[in-house]
């Protein structure tokens, strides 16, 4: 159950391989997470750490060590974090089954049971 709160696919996790090796951060951990903020009132979050916290899940898939929050585990069950890549260059994609409202950008969004801190744009 817990190895669906968050569905790396291949293509993400080459991608933040790449950029653990450009940062120098190959041993860290992916933190995925969810803070208050943005058009719709949530907002994703992904960045390295060192340290598992209390609460933390922590999964694994293909070759990423990935730690979520457990304010954010309701919030990203079953989210898919996809790499795009287009001829305008690329990005990661969140696909978030929970989210019932979303910003044109992707990046901000709400659920029907958290609505976060909606800011203007």
């Amino acid at each position: 159950m817990d190895n669906k709160i968050v569905i790396l696919t291949e293509e993400a996790a080459l991608q933040v391989k790449d950029m653990m090796k450009q940062s120098e951060e190959e041993n860290a951990f992916l933190r995925v997470s969810v803070k208050g903020g943005g058009c719709s009132g949530l907002s994703y979050g992904m960045g390295f750490a060192h340290e598992v916290e209390e609460g933390d899940t922590q999964l694994e898939q293909h070759g990423i060590q990935i730690l979520v929050d457990k304010e954010s585990a309701p919030v990203l069950m079953g989210t898919t974090i996809s790499y795009k890549q287009s001829l305008m260059g690329g990005g990661f994609t969140i696909e978030n089954p929970n989210a019932i409202a979303s910003c044109g950008c992707g990046s901000s969004f709400k659920t029907a049971t958290r609505k976060g801190t909606p800011e203007e744009c």
